[in-house]
């Protein structure tokens, strides 16, 4: 997992992976301003999707992991809280397990750490990163970026 301010996403670049070309979005467009949807930028190899959502409860949100695309996410209207654990320490996945075409699966396990993520940064969950996103209490306005790893 990657925590920083989105000023420094160049920073990442060097990163496995297309990051450069969620650098060259990022400084080449009003993320706020983006209305809610998916953009391709790549195929299905780089993506990402403009979400409004209601926030939920911790006890509401679950842990899950993506074995094929590391996520991205920028909170654009409001701080947003996280939970993480690291994967090799989950137990209780549900009983749908792993979701090949939403390439997710959920977990009832807690997580280890809960963070805030305001707007003007970003995180990087890899594949080995459980996360439960969406926690809050209002409607939150966020970016999820998807990258084929």
């Amino acid at each position: 997992m990657i925590i920083d301010a989105l000023e420094n996403f160049g920073a990442v670049s060097g990163l496995p992976c297309s990051f450069e070309k969620v650098l060259d979005f990022i400084e080449s467009h009003d993320l706020a301003a983006l209305p809610a949807g998916k953009v391709i930028l790549d195929g299905d190899l780089l993506w990402l999707n403009v979400d409004e959502v209601k926030g939920r409860s911790e006890v509401d949100a679950c842990l899950e992991t993506h074995d094929r695309y590391i996520d991205i996410q920028i909170p654009l209207t409001t701080t947003e809280t996280f939970g993480w654990q690291s994967r090799k320490k989950l137990k209780q996945p549900q009983l749908h397990g792993y979701q090949a075409e939403k390439d997710i699966t959920f977990y009832n396990d807690q997580p280890a750490l809960y963070f805030g993520l305001a707007p003007g940064n970003f995180v990087i969950f890899f594949p080995e990163d459980a996360h439960a996103p969406c926690i809050g209490e209002t409607v939150m306005k966020k970016i999820v970026i998807k990258m084929k790893r």
